[in-house]
């Protein structure tokens, strides 16, 4: 199948709001941005979203060639290494996602250093890495939120071990009806087809997506806020399930409905129960878009 026409500008509009990002956050990392201005709330450290700006840089740099591009992508993976022995599962989407898409030998080395770190802190008896306490909440929580990128980092060093932490993760978290909740087990499930060879997961890929190619953001809540970054998660897991025709179905209204021409992706939630930016400009929405348009244009 081959990309729609609209692929490739939505795609170089995402990058060129990337180079509007940087000039504005600095060495700050970018969290959620105000629909209406556009202006970034940014963390210092990263948190749990750092590897998914290090991450867009890097599409930027593979889009754009340019050394200077590069640079500041390198710079940004750098950042991230202050995560490695961090007590938190999201390490997966942290330095995983800022590591994957890089070209380089430093960042190479932080990946590695990342996947011993995480197998470290893999608890044998309850066959998972624990949620951990760097975030705040029970030690011990599982949450789908851990799952991604936790999977490919631990399959580079211990396959047994990513293998037991997906199987348990999806034993432990069910009935979900957090849509993000359910597009990043999608999305550690995907890794599991892909980086541990799981050929028997099919069904569960398809009880982890939903009718609705843009879903509100708690199933709960059907008349409430979407989240457009649950449906770029979705879209990428599943053109890497090579379900290609129904991802496309979904980025077609992400693009159509959601994107701006300036390229900010709108209407992602980041926390409903806490009213905290529930129509917004998301980092890690723009993230999995943009890797999503990317990898369908293979650009």
């Amino acid at each position: 199948m081959s990309a729609p026409e609209w692929a490739v500008p939505a795609l170089d509009a995402l990058l060129g709001r990337v180079t509007v990002t940087e000039a504005q956050v600095g060495d700050r990392f970018p969290l959620y941005a105000d629909p209406g201005t556009g202006t970034w709330t940014t963390t210092g450290r990263g948190s749990w979203t750092g590897g998914f700006w290090a991450g867009l840089l890097w599409l930027r740099a593979r889009r754009t060639g340019a050394a200077r591009d590069r640079a500041a992508a390198k710079a940004c993976t750098a950042r991230l290494a202050r995560w490695v022995d961090a007590d938190t599962a999201t390490r997966g989407l942290i330095l995983w996602y800022g590591t994957a898409l890089a070209d380089d030998e430093g960042s190479a080395a932080l990946q590695s250093r990342a996947a011993r770190a995480c197998l470290d802190a893999f608890d044998p008896e309850r066959g998972m890495v624990p949620w951990g306490a760097a975030f705040g909440g029970p030690r011990l929580a599982v949450r789908p939120d851990g799952v991604p990128g936790m999977v490919p980092l631990l399959a580079t060093v211990d396959k047994a071990a990513a293998e037991s932490h997906l199987r348990r993760h999806l034993e432990l978290c069910t009935a979900l009806t957090w849509s993000r909740g359910r597009a990043w087990l999608l999305l550690g499930v995907t890794e599991g087809v892909r980086h541990l060879g799981m050929r028997e997961l099919p069904p569960v890929i398809d009880q982890l997506t939903t009718s609705r190619l843009v879903p509100p953001a708690d199933e709960e809540h059907p008349d409430g806020p979407l989240d457009t970054s649950a449906a770029a998660i979705t879209a990428l897991a599943l053109l890497q399930l090579d379900r290609t025709r129904q991802a496309v179905e979904v980025l077609d209204e992400l693009v159509r409905v959601h994107l701006t021409a300036d390229g900010r992706l709108l209407d992602g939630c980041y926390d409903l129960d806490e009213g905290s930016a529930v129509r917004h400009e998301l980092i890690w929405g723009t993230f999995f878009l943009a890797y999503a348009l990317a990898t369908l244009t293979d650009g």
